[in-house]
């Protein structure tokens, strides 16, 4: 675009800042318009401490609920809930409260219990986990509770509830013919096959060319998932509820085809694993490599520099003992604070990063460069040790966007990201191009 992004801010156009904000502004606008009921974390507690009947439901995947959750809650992913929710309550007057780290997951949670007419009263936890910290209140760490797979009768009553969702919002389902024709139109037109069940059950056994984006985060980071605008979506999962959940929010955020494959996974043949991406230019790269067992020689005879480039969050949470930092986009302004040793070893979280950047370094070091084979992942699965922070940094650690509890944020970080969703909605109105469509 001629002139990025500062002549599209002087043209007078929107400019946000950062990430998965359409997904968080649809939050926004959800709320707004549905008037999705929310509760303070003062008024959460005082309820729990009083006894009354309260489900409190974590709307995150389970490693962000094992980082910190609200003492007592049980996680259940987004598109999750419909499906688990059911059984957990089976008298009508318990409270269900729906919360995540901050709003959006929150919203979006309870909002699908109450469009799915779930008998229960159902709320959002207002600012979720931030906002039970902010009010002074204690969080839970490393818990792993959480909701079970439905019963049989609790699978029914979850099918009955999203049978209503389906027909609500018109979602369109499809056959195994149409999907085929689908997948041979991929070059005219871009097609996104999802399936939406977790992770694990991804890796039980999947349909061939679908990609793994669990329900709830695919709502959450719609721009994670999907590059392309306007294109085909196919939602795949093996109940009937899971799919049309998640389909439902697609359409109201705008996606103009939205479908679900009919009968699941039934009778489907299914691949394991997790693919690995497919990347062209890491097979065209020559590199000479090092073993994990060979790269320990050579560090405790200090003969090697170990450069990461993986994502500064990464590093932080784990690293090779001794290894530098760097920002692979600027690389070669940080080269000359590394230590001159007669190895220079690459890394990065799988290696391909690393592998890719070798060839840039080939000219510009007396060193041998090596890539450590497998990247850091390698030399963990060697059971050898890691170690965690900003231990050696080579550049700035600017290359990701911070959550708010990042162990680096500022201190008034929890309260500028809040602000920062709540003013989405207006911002969405200034742009007023976002295409949102919400049924209230």
């Amino acid at each position: 675009m001629a002139g990025g992004a500062r002549r599209w801010a002087a043209a007078g156009y929107e400019l946000f800042t950062g990430v998965n904000v359409p997904s968080k502004a649809f939050g926004e606008v959800v709320e707004h318009r549905c008037g999705t009921p929310h509760m303070s974390a003062a008024e959460l507690k005082r309820r729990v401490d009083a006894g009354e009947e309260v489900l409190i439901v974590d709307s995150r995947p389970i490693g962000e609920f094992r980082n910190m959750s609200i003492p007592g809650a049980f996680d259940c992913p987004g598109a999750e809930l419909v499906y688990r929710v059911p059984d957990r309550v089976p008298s009508p007057d318990t409270l269900v409260v729906v919360n995540c780290a901050g709003r959006t997951r929150s919203i979006i949670g309870a909002q699908s219990l109450r469009n799915a007419a779930l008998p229960n009263p159902v709320v959002a936890l207002e600012n979720g986990t931030m906002g039970w910290e902010l009010a002074s209140l204690e969080l839970a760490r490393g818990r792993e509770d959480a909701l079970p797979p439905p019963s049989p009768e609790g699978l029914r009553r979850a099918r009955v509830l999203a049978d209503k969702v389906a027909e609500r919002f018109a979602l369109k389902r499809i056959d195994d013919a149409t999907l085929a024709r689908f997948q041979n139109e991929a070059e005219q037109r871009t097609l996104y096959l999802f399936d939406v069940r977790s992770p694990e059950e991804y890796v039980g056994g999947h349909l061939e060319g679908a990609r793994s984006a669990p329900g709830g985060q695919l709502v959450q980071a719609t721009d994670v998932y999907m590059a392309t605008r306007n294109a085909r979506i196919v939602l795949v999962d093996d109940d009937g509820v899971r799919a049309v959940m998640t389909g439902s929010w697609l359409v109201q955020m705008g996606c103009p085809e939205v479908y679900v494959l009919g009968g699941g996974l039934g009778g489907r043949q299914l691949v394991p694993g997790m693919p690995k991406p497919v990347i062209p230019e890491l097979e065209k790269t020559a590199v000479a490599t090092i073993s994990p067992a060979e790269l320990q020689g050579l560090i405790e005879k200090n003969q090697a520099t170990v450069l990461d480039l993986a994502p500064s969050l990464a590093y932080e949470a784990g690293h090779i003992p001794g290894a530098w930092f760097a920002v692979r986009a600027r690389l070669r302004q940080s080269f000359h604070r590394l230590p001159k040793r007669r190895v220079l070893v690459l890394t990065s979280t799988e290696g391909a990063l690393a592998r890719l950047a070798a060839a840039e370094l080939n000219d510009r070091d007396s060193s041998e460069i090596r890539v450590l084979d497998g990247g850091t992942a390698s030399w963990k699965n060697a059971g050898l040790p890691l170690t965690t922070g900003r231990e050696a940094m080579a550049d700035t650690p600017d290359d990701c966007w911070r959550r708010p509890y990042d162990p680096y944020a500022p201190p008034d970080a929890r309260e500028r990201y809040l602000k920062w969703e709540v003013e989405l909605i207006r911002q969405v109105e200034r742009e007023g191009d976002t295409g949102f469509r919400v049924s209230a």
